[in-house]
């Protein structure tokens, strides 16, 4: 009977914070789990912690089901990828009643994590503006590869074109603006890297900024953030916000929080204080699986190829860390070989790439969030994502004004030549390119 009791709270607490609760070692709780003595007062302070615990669940089911009847907005979820945006949205009431996302594994990702809704939609280019139910505010992080430096660099290397020249993803922009266009939302959230601003030397942001501020008339605000000040990662992407009104809109409002964050915060413990989840952590203890330490082979790999490139003037290499540190940028080749956040194991071990829980954790999302895919599909995903924080950050900043946009219900005042950016042959939306780039000239 008390074991049962007991198997019942660990689910619902780890060893560390059982032990907290009660005002024991996290020893006294693994004997209990061993050996079941227990004694009256403690059964009873464990029947006290599960109906307390069961409550709170009851409650922030109740407030998370108040949520989504009564949404205080309605947004869509543009390039969704696996629903880190739309996290940070629904953290300030706001309800998704769209979602478009291309990839087949992040739609599985995306599914699992927001399942019994509405169907996601696949290509956004495919979309029909007049079939996507109506909406408040648009969010979306159009695909960043094409303005990325190492998209550029890679494309350059390739002879192939980018930004803008990319017809596979940096048109992709133009069909966001179809979109506002079309359903006038009173708001609207992007985010990519931070090179887009210097891009073509800035040309690209100007024919961002000239179609959403002079031909949609939308109040224009733009930011670069670190999520350093919320995750122990240096990530810096520029987020833009437009209004449909004037408002008093400005990013001095934004909370960002001097953060001491370190990898600690994110990484294994280790030690048992968390339950183990395969295939990231196994045994008792919850150790790091073997199969993230890199091989001999590997790790020789790249300290040669660092030093080759160190030996030429160049800054490429790989960053390793350690618990105490601050990681670089994680991104979508992290699968490849880890290189940009390998953990330092001590001088004579090998080091191990960061476990997919681990790579969810340094992007913001709870550990309640579900991965369904492989290793290499969560490492692509997450190195794509936003990070969840910065995210309800941007919305925090941005909620009285969106409230008052709505409340008014007032159209923009500025014309719209929907003709312009609202192209649904590619052909079309070729042209809208040629004239942009020839206002810039």
């Amino acid at each position: 009977m008390e074991s049962q009791l007991l198997k019942k709270v660990r689910q619902q607490f780890t060893q560390a914070e059982l032990a907290t609760e009660l005002g024991v070692s996290a020893k006294t709780v693994s004997r209990w789990e061993s050996d079941g003595s227990l004694n009256k007062i403690q059964i009873l302070a464990l029947r006290q912690l599960l109906t307390q615990s069961q409550q709170k669940e009851q409650t922030e089911q109740a407030t998370q089901s108040k949520r989504r009847t009564d949404p205080t907005f309605r947004f869509i979820d543009l390039f969704a990828g696996v629903g880190g945006t739309r996290l940070g949205m629904e953290s300030i009431g706001g309800r998704c009643v769209w979602t478009s996302e291309w990839d087949k594994h992040s739609q599985k990702t995306y599914a699992c994590n927001f399942p019994n809704e509405h169907a996601i939609h696949g290509d956004i280019r495919e979309a029909k503006e007049q079939d996507i139910p109506k909406f408040d505010l648009l969010v979306g992080g159009f695909p960043c590869q094409p303005f990325s430096i190492a998209g550029v660099s890679k494309k350059n290397s390739l002879g192939t074109p980018h930004g803008f020249e990319c017809k596979t993803q940096g048109t992709l922009f133009f069909e966001v603006a179809r979109i506002i266009a079309h359903h006038r939302p009173a708001a609207f959230v992007l985010e990519n890297v931070k090179n887009l601003l210097r891009h073509q030397k800035g040309a690209t942001f100007e024919i961002i900024r000239q179609t959403l501020e002079e031909e949609l008339g939308y109040e224009f605000h733009y930011k670069v953030i670190d999520a350093s000040h919320f995750v122990p990662q240096h990530r810096e992407r520029v987020f833009i916000v437009g209004f449909r009104n004037r408002t008093s809109f400005s990013w001095d409002s934004l909370d960002l929080p001097d953060q001491n964050a370190r990898l600690a915060d994110i990484l294994h413990p280790q030690n048992g204080s968390e339950e183990s989840e395969d295939p990231y952590t196994t045994g008792s203890k919850a150790r790091v699986n073997k199969k993230y330490i890199l091989s001999d082979k590997l790790w020789d790999y790249l300290q040669k190829y660092a030093e080759k490139h160190r030996a030429k003037g160049n800054g490429f290499g790989f960053g390793l860390v350690t618990p105490k540190d601050i990681a670089r940028t994680l991104s979508a080749r992290y699968y490849k070989d880890g290189s940009e956040i390998l953990i330092r194991r001590g001088p004579k071990s090998n080091p191990r790439r960061l476990t997919p829980r681990e790579c969810a954790r340094l992007m913001g999302f709870p550990d309640s969030f579900q991965i369904p895919v492989s290793d290499t599909q969560a490492y692509r995903q997450f190195g794509n994502s936003v990070v969840v924080p910065v995210v309800e950050a941007v919305a925090k900043a941005i909620q009285p004004h969106l409230l008052k946009v709505i409340k008014s219900g007032r159209r923009g005042t500025r014309n719209v030549a929907k003709s312009k950016v609202a192209a649904p042959k590619s052909k079309s939306r070729s042209g809208v390119r040629k004239r942009k780039k020839a206002r810039l000239n």
